[in-house]
């Protein structure tokens, strides 16, 4: 899995396209619809690009969900982003991934880094990739070793990541539903300028793992906006 993810920073555009003609999403639109209405969610189908949207509010901030094409080239087949305006501290900058993703990440860019022929402006370079230089990983008491085992947090300061990352949040990351996303899986969860944003590779492509994704990142989402809220200016 580790070796499949470094070949797909260097995977043709061509094969890109081809890869992810005939989204599986699209085949089950349908049921992906009934499913949002039953929890109040938005959804919306976007023929031209082959997109699937799911969209809500919590406490009164919009949240938004894509599955369509990828927009990272470590992740193959379709991927399931997810974002939202929370309006909470711009300046906590929080990255949980799993470390497979995070161990191909720092091997390409020491790759990069030592190879005279590449330079740092590769425009495949994704911008995660600068977040393992910018910020440390930080680690703390009080989630379960599985946790540490399948993911890295990297963070500005580790009080950010704590106010954020609590044992719920922790406890959905794990719970993925058999057969579900396996520890290699790309995913990524940010804070970053006041937003969340997820990536995940839609893998296994079924309604399940886009279900249980939404679960994470509304409860990101929730988690965000109790640990990390502005606090309230007094005239």
């Amino acid at each position: 899995m580790f070796e499949r993810i470094k070949k797909a920073f260097s995977r043709p555009a061509a094969q890109e396209a081809r890869e992810t003609v005939g989204p599986p999403s699209q085949m089950a639109a349908g049921a992906i619809s009934e499913w949002a209405s039953t929890r109040g969610f938005g959804f919306s189908a976007t023929g031209s690009a082959g997109a699937l949207g799911l969209e809500g509010k919590i406490r009164g901030k919009r949240w938004r969900m894509e599955l369509g094409r990828p927009t990272r080239s470590f992740i193959l087949g379709e991927e399931l982003r997810g974002r939202a305006e929370l309006g909470i501290e711009e300046d906590a900058a929080v990255l949980v991934l799993n470390r497979t993703l995070k161990e191909a990440l720092e091997k390409k860019a020491f790759e990069m880094y030592t190879d005279p022929v590449q330079t740092i402006a590769d425009r495949n370079l994704p911008e995660e990739m600068r977040w393992l230089a910018m910020y440390d990983e930080v680690g703390w008491d009080g989630l379960p070793a599985a946790f540490w085992t399948r993911y890295a947090v990297l963070a500005d300061r580790r009080e950010n990541a704590v106010a954020w990352i609590d044992p719920g949040l922790a406890a959905k990351m794990l719970d993925w539903q058999e057969p579900g996303p396996t520890a290699e899986t790309p995913f990524m969860l940010m804070l970053l300028r006041g937003k969340a944003y997820l990536r995940l590779e839609y893998r296994p492509a079924s309604i399940e793992t886009l279900q249980h994704a939404s679960l994470i990142f509304t409860g990101a989402c929730e988690s965000a906006l109790g640990g990390l809220a502005k606090p309230v200016s007094r005239a």
